[in-house]
């Protein structure tokens, strides 16, 4: 696991295969490194499949909704929806779209984001701009690169557990 240097915006995601420790970048997304702490506290990305996995491209989860494996999953609907909470602004930055970013997902509109966010498996520059990037993966990124692919996948990966890492003993 990577060294933690600011364990209050550092996102431990388990996945099957392990841990993926992923910083997450304040001073860039203010708002959409707080709502991914906010959901992570309240355990709503607990369960919460991977919806769309495209190889070469990204994995995209999030959408606590529809997607929790263990109340209300509906494989159909997993995609379509997001938290009770109000969509954010798009938090635009110069930081390219490289392999092990975090991407908000959004809708048409560039302030739609809600909860849903994807993991690109490859440098995706063609997003650069239009999407905003609030994370990046310090370590565990040969677990994603496992989850595994489709949209949706016809038997989706979940995020078993998504933590703050100043919360974990």
């Amino acid at each position: 696991m990577a060294e933690i240097k600011d364990p209050e915006n550092t996102i431990i995601l388990t996945l099957k295969d392990g841990e993926v420790v992923i910083e997450l970048l304040a001073d860039v997304a203010p708002k959409h490194t707080a709502r991914m702490k906010e959901l992570a506290r309240a355990k709503a990305y607990d369960n919460v499949c991977f919806h769309r996995v495209i190889n070469g491209f990204m994995a995209q989860t999030g959408d606590v909704a529809n997607g929790n494996m263990e109340k209300g999953f509906n494989l159909r609907r997993a995609g379509t929806g997001g938290s009770d909470m109000p969509d954010l602004p798009a938090e635009f930055s110069k930081l390219p779209h490289d392999r092990g970013t975090i991407g908000a997902a959004r809708s048409s509109s560039p302030d739609s984001a809600n909860s849903q966010f994807f993991i690109n498996f490859a440098d995706n520059h063609f997003l650069n701009g239009q999407y905003t990037v609030y994370g990046r993966v310090l370590s565990g990124m040969e677990h994603v690169d496992k989850i595994t692919r489709g949209e949706p996948p016809a038997s989706p990966d979940r995020m078993i557990t998504v933590r703050v890492a100043a919360d974990v003993a």
